[in-house]
């Protein structure tokens, strides 16, 4: 049964589709079974892996509000053991018609309950608030990946996402755990950047990934071209981040042999 990860954060511009995108083509890459599930109605992660969204037809708003089979929707990417449930900008009426549905929160959870067993990952790019449609991703969801953008006011919202995850696991989803946080878009040469790695590390020790995300204009360029970074770029530090995310991953799950002293990727 595979693991579903999902990827939230109500404050944008914090690195969230890029480590949706990234991290599930990272894991595709070392040898993975992995589905990208899009839930943002802006539909970065679709056409960040190749897809343009105006050409989608059916997405995981008419899995969730039509109950049509998942299976229907799931597109191949180009990247091996890579596979999407695309979004489109129909995704934002979807919390308006779901308000009379019962068990509205639930209803992603029986999306993916249908193909779970077929994936060893299944990762969500959740859209950047804390609406209903979020509320859905996470109580699906077994864990939680928080990015948090190495700026000043990266804490800013971050005790609001954590609250409305505590009530989550109290209401709706008691197995959900804290992935991690994952500290992005680093720049070694800021004094502010590295406060506030220090900062977050010291307020939330173990809950922090030990893998930074480095600032990287190749992870900026890479959606243009309808590409994962792995794709774009497999020797930039953004590709080797995200691979040794994953391979972080792995080893907090136990799936993986990897020795400790091979744990990370230098460059």
């Amino acid at each position: 049964m595979g693991k579903v990860i999902a990827i939230a954060n109500q404050k944008g511009g914090v690195g969230k589709t890029t480590t949706a995108i990234n991290l599930s083509a990272s894991l595709a890459v070392l040898e993975k079974r992995t589905l990208l599930i899009d839930a943002d109605p802006q539909a970065n992660a679709t056409s960040g892996v190749g897809f343009d969204p105006q050409n989608i037809k059916t997405s995981i708003y008419e899995c969730i509000i039509d109950e049509v089979d998942p299976h229907k929707n799931i597109l191949k990417t180009s990247t091996p053991n890579l596979e999407l449930i695309p979004a489109h900008i129909d995704l934002v009426g979807a919390e308006i018609e779901m308000i009379n549905m019962p068990n509205r929160e639930k209803m992603m959870r029986k999306v993916i309950a249908k193909i779970k067993d077929e994936y060893d990952f299944i990762i969500i790019d959740c859209s950047p608030s804390l609406g209903l449609i979020t509320v859905n991703a996470l109580t699906a969801a077994d864990s939680v990946i928080v990015p948090v953008q190495c700026e000043y006011f990266a804490l800013e919202g971050l005790g609001k996402l954590l609250n409305t995850i505590r009530i989550v696991q109290t209401r709706l989803n008691s197995a959900l755990e804290i992935e991690g946080i994952l500290l992005t878009m680093y720049d070694s040469r800021l004094r502010l950047a590295k406060q506030v790695v220090e900062d977050v590390r010291t307020h939330f020790q173990q809950m922090v990934f030990d893998t930074l995300v480095y600032r990287n204009t190749k992870l900026g360029e890479a959606p243009s071209f309808g590409e994962t970074i792995i794709m774009h770029d497999a020797s930039c530090s953004g590709s080797v981040n995200y691979l040794n995310l994953a391979r972080e991953i792995l080893q907090n799950n136990d799936l993986t042999k990897i020795k400790q002293q091979d744990k990370k990727i230098n460059f």
